[in-house]
């Protein structure tokens, strides 16, 4: 199994650099082919919303909708795929940042019933709290 850094997810749904993008996507045909998927870490999602944020202007919607796709792929295996998908929910519908959603459904996971944190902006939502 391979597992894809934050860099190839961009290329393949930015496309700025036609070379690395010809690439990315050759790497994904391979995998469907020879029916493999490729590793997607939750740290990488996270990164990804930031760049496509930061770097390339995306809104909200777009990037929920970009994470929806990604996660339909086949070729792709996230790491927890259904806190993903909670956290994609969420960000739709919330103020906070995605890494934040993923911050909580990590802290689910953990079996933590609160999240503390010193972002006001999230204090009225599910589970975060102040310190």
């Amino acid at each position: 199994m391979i597992s894809l850094d934050t860099n190839v997810l961009v290329r393949i749904l930015v496309g700025d650099d036609a070379a690395q993008a010809k690439k990315a996507m050759a790497l994904v045909k391979k995998l469907d082919a020879e029916g493999q998927t490729a590793h997607v870490a939750d740290i990488v999602v996270c990164e990804l919303v930031w760049v496509l944020r930061a770097c390339y202007d995306f809104s909200r919607p777009q990037i929920a909708d970009a994470l929806k796709q990604l996660t339909a792929a086949r070729q792709l295996a996230f790491q927890h795929p259904d806190h993903v998908l909670r956290a994609i929910h969420a960000y739709e519908i919330g103020r906070g940042d995605f890494a934040d959603y993923m911050i909580r459904e990590s802290a689910r996971q953990a079996g933590a019933n609160l999240v503390a944190t010193f972002d006001k902006k999230l204090h009225k939502e599910d589970m975060f709290t102040a310190p």
